[in-house]
């Protein structure tokens, strides 16, 4: 544990960034399996649906800078592609 108050103040402020970015990319792996599955199962109109959500969510992380904008857009374009292919 540091010493210096600033720091001590940082080791706590990264612990909460971490914990809620791992929410984040938790949130956004469930919207790409969830996709995923569909697409495996043959459902059309539910994978569509779920594109979407995983679209919205993997927008929100980029915006929020807990992913990179070019990690995002590779992200949903996999998916898209898996959809696509149905």
């Amino acid at each position: 544990m540091p010493n210096i108050k600033s720091s001590i103040r940082s080791v706590k402020t990264d612990a909460e960034r971490r914990a809620k970015n791992a929410a984040v990319k938790s949130k956004i792996r469930t919207a790409a399996r969830k996709t995923v599955e569909a697409v495996q199962a043959g459902a059309v109109e539910e994978a569509k649906q779920a594109l979407v959500h995983a679209t919205s969510v993997i927008d929100k992380a980029a915006s929020k800078g807990i992913l990179h904008k070019n990690t995002a857009a590779r992200k949903k374009s996999n998916l898209a592609a898996k959809v696509n292919a149905l």
